[in-house]
């Protein structure tokens, strides 16, 4: 499970669903990772789930992102604690 603290004013960032505007949630972006990349290599799919982390100025760690990766790939669910400031 990974962990990330969100200002509550860009909680857009990270939810897809939010009432925000931001153009590049990135809760879309790793759903679609995880439909089109199940069973690829995790070396494949970190480099683009940082560039998704990045277009949505979100702070994830390495470890955060290899893990989300390692879950796209045995195509099992990802956990992710929010903490809201």
């Amino acid at each position: 499970m990974g962990e990330i603290s969100v200002g509550r004013q860009h909680l857009d960032r990270l939810l897809a669903d939010s009432a925000g505007t931001y153009r590049a949630p990135y809760q879309r972006a790793f759903a679609e990772l995880a439909e089109t990349h199940r069973g690829q290599l995790t070396a494949e799919t970190l480099p683009l789930l940082r560039r998704a982390a990045d277009q949505a100025l979100l702070e994830f760690t390495r470890a955060d992102l290899r893990e989300q990766a390692e879950a796209i790939s045995i195509g099992e669910p990802y956990v992710l604690r929010v903490t809201v400031t």
